[in-house]
């Protein structure tokens, strides 16, 4: 009579890869997710590859990173999910979800953290860190925020400290935002400008994105002429400092 011989169940991952990319955005909460059938007893782990070098994270259901972003959130009835708030760039990079297996079984994970860009253009579509307008005449700023996977974030406009979106004070104040695939368009719009509109105007996407451009608000002198003379202008006096000292060395001799 032979005798049938019966195996243990092996643990296995219940996705059919073992390679993952995951891309998450700038401070957001997310998870990484390691779905283990039939552990059979064995522990499951999360590690963080730094070169040659892994740093573990969780064990069971314990964590002993450092960090206090980082987490073990089991979810029945066999998903291991690492979870990290507030995600950074520090936090890009490969990360394993490894069984105590014989020999183990490993996942491994890639991060990606999306940072988005930020920039502030004028009524030309020009980008630049300053701007002047005429006393009398309309601010009008674009706020294009890139690189937005899940854009979920309200876009809010400051002047200074001051948020200018349900700014009825001022009045003429007016924002237009539109979010799209993939990135945000805001715009800004300033009636009758006066020298207290001058200062910072700040385009932001939440709490950790951000643009800023400084405006200043001109009686009398043309703004366009200070905008494209400002840099020629700190030459030229630089120039003529240096050549005035040279000449009154040359008259003291």
């Amino acid at each position: 009579m032979t005798e049938t011989t019966t195996h243990e169940p092996f643990p296995f991952f219940a996705d059919p890869y073992t390679t993952v990319n995951v891309s998450t955005q700038l401070g957001s909460h997310v998870y990484l997710h390691c779905r283990v059938n039939d552990l059979q007893g064995k522990t499951v782990s999360w590690m963080r590859r730094k070169g040659e070098d892994l740093a573990l994270i969780t064990f069971g259901l314990h964590t002993y990173s450092g960090d206090s972003r980082y987490s073990l959130d089991f979810e029945e009835p066999n998903d291991w999910k690492l979870s990290i708030q507030y995600a950074n760039e520090r936090d890009e990079g490969p990360y394993e979800c490894q069984v105590s297996s014989h020999p183990p079984l490993v996942l491994l994970v890639y991060l990606t953290v999306i940072v988005p860009h930020v920039e502030i253009l004028d009524e030309r579509d020009s980008a630049t860190p300053e701007k002047y307008y005429k006393a009398g005449s309309t601010i009008e700023l674009k706020c294009v925020i890139s690189k937005i996977p899940q854009p979920s974030s309200y876009i809010t406009w400051r002047h200074g400290s001051r948020m200018l979106n349900y700014d009825t004070s001022r009045g003429g104040i007016s924002v237009k935002t539109d979010m799209l695939p993939g990135r945000a368009l805001s715009r800004l719009y300033i009636a009758n400008a006066n020298r207290q509109d001058t200062g910072n105007y700040t385009c932001m996407l939440g709490n950790d994105i951000s643009g800023t451009v400084m405006v200043h608000v001109l009686n009398g002198e043309e703004p366009a002429a200070m905008q494209h003379a400002t840099g020629t202008k700190l030459c030229s006096s630089i120039w003529v400092v240096l050549i005035t000292l040279f000449v009154s060395k040359i008259y003291r001799r």
